[in-house]
């Protein structure tokens, strides 16, 4: 199900439930920026196609500067012009700590074509969700963040150049019941408050690490699932505000302790709800016939054709999209040297395997209707939509193309494998996984993807954030060579 449970069916039951309101609250985009809107301009937008939002917010980095060059989508050319934002109804909530005030997601529309628009994180979504559906399948998903928590404030982070943070804990202490006993407020309001927001939560508890939490939130339709990420990540932010705590979703915030992963989980229901990864009842006891390997016998055909192109996509050369999952400069740093912290950096899977990239859950360890695959690849700093998009695009495309598995699992390889190039390894930084991602023969390209559109827009954001990187000067490099050099 992809509506929010109270969500409006008709403009009259939108009245009926905003009768007590004077304002609304209405987000955007994979960072959230949004704003407060009167109650009567709210409800002449609904009865409509939407509002005019501003096209900069397509413009300008999560620091609000322009990018290093010009993007189709807004530009100085078309006057920063607005576009269309729709409101979607289904994602109806009221924000427990904001005195329940309304709020709503937005969608963009092209304003000319009145199509979604790709370049949205909402509008992708919506977009990969349509053509799975248009095949007969309709995607699945879950979401697990870990992130750490500082005992700091927006002000004291700025003061102190965002070094020396106190951790809201000391010490590494996962799945401990002692250490949530110091911050019982905050950690258990992390939950309660997820539940009345309407991101159902299905465990929530410390991980390695100082301060670090992990939750995971509960498996849905593959939208509400973006929609659920982006909206935990706003919600632990807002309580952490309220109670002098700043959760942290960067992917690697110290060099020798474990990074924040943003696990996904994925698969696909045919028209009936039948989850077409799993096999039969019949092929219980001995696996599929024509497996590939005994790692895959407990999945599907179609399971098998879609992780192939998983691994397809994010293989290193001229086809990765490795940089939807992940975004960041400093998400490969997560990746590097992975291997110390269970983090993958190769093109590897598995079943029930944590070491390899993908991991396959399914029989014997989980019942059929729950097989599935875990993309560990990403970061908690991952933007929801374009990584469950892409992953989703990838495996669809496997499908339809009945692709073979090219590589054995991760169980038929050693360490000595990835050092000889036996093992195929993921792009290292943001700047290599961009130039692959731009080629032109890019699969990110083909039409049944991404698209050119989406792939200049996008990568062209991600070569802004390649060139700041490359013209900073970093503490590490001062302190290595300003007196030595």
């Amino acid at each position: 199900m992809t509506a929010t449970n109270d969500a409006p069916k008709s403009l009259d039951d939108l009245k009926r439930l905003l009768k007590d309101d004077i304002k609304v609250k209405v987000a955007v985009d994979g960072v959230l920026r949004g704003k407060f809107m009167s109650k009567d301009k709210f409800l002449s937008a609904a009865s409509s196609d939407g509002f005019g939002f501003c096209s900069v917010i397509f413009g300008w980095d999560i620091h609000d500067s322009v990018y290093s060059r010009e993007l189709l989508v807004s530009n100085k050319a078309n006057g920063y012009r607005d576009l269309i934002a729709c409101i979607d109804l289904s994602t109806y909530r009221r924000i427990p700590w904001e005195d329940n005030v309304p709020f709503f997601l937005l969608s963009f529309l092209d304003p000319e074509t009145k199509e979604p628009l790709v370049v949205d994180p909402r509008g992708l979504m919506r977009i990969t969700t349509d053509r799975a559906a248009a095949a007969g399948r309709h995607c699945f998903a879950g979401v697990e963040y870990e992130y750490f928590n500082f005992q700091e404030t927006p002000q004291s982070v700025a003061q102190k150049k965002f070094t020396g943070l106190e951790p809201l804990t000391p010490g590494m202490h996962g799945y401990s019941l002692l250490r949530t006993q110091l911050n019982n407020d905050y950690f258990r309001d992390l939950f309660d408050e997820s539940v009345k927001f309407g991101v159902d939560v299905e465990s929530h508890h410390t991980e390695t690490g100082p301060g670090v939490f992990e939750t995971a939130l509960a498996y849905c339709s593959a939208l509400r699932m973006a929609d659920n990420a982006i909206l935990f990540k706003y919600l632990a932010k807002s309580i952490g505000m309220k109670r002098g705590v700043i959760p942290s979703f960067m992917a690697k915030p110290w060099g020798n302790l474990p990074g924040c992963s943003g696990h996904i989980h994925v698969s696909l229901r045919d028209n009936s709800g039948r989850n077409v990864f799993a096999i039969s009842d019949a092929e219980l006891s001995s696996g599929r016939a024509g497996a590939a390997y005994d790692d895959t016998k407990y999945m599907s055909g179609e399971g098998e054709s879609f992780l192939a192109g998983v691994l397809d996509g994010i293989a290193d050369g001229p086809h990765s999209l490795q940089m939807q999952l992940v975004p960041t400069i400093n998400g490969y740093k997560r990746l590097v040297g992975g291997e110390a912290f269970w983090a993958p950096n190769a093109v590897t899977y598995g079943y029930d395997s944590r070491a390899a990239s993908i991991r396959i859950l399914s029989p014997p360890s989980v019942p059929p209707a729950a097989t599935r695959l875990e993309i560990r690849v990403p970061g908690a700093d991952m933007n929801p939509y374009f990584a469950l998009s892409a992953t989703f695009l990838l495996g669809l495309r496997g499908i339809e193309k009945k692709m073979k598995l090219q590589t054995p699992p991760i169980t038929h390889f050693t360490p000595e494998d990835k050092k000889s190039g036996k093992v195929k390894m993921l792009p290292t930084s943001l700047e290599a996984a961009t130039v692959r991602m731009m080629r032109p023969d890019s699969i990110a390209r083909e039409p049944e993807m991404l698209g050119d559109v989406f792939v200049e827009h996008y990568g062209g954001t991600r070569e802004h954030e390649a060139k700041l990187w490359n013209e900073a000067v970093t503490s590490w490099e001062v302190e290595r060579y300003l007196e030595l050099a």
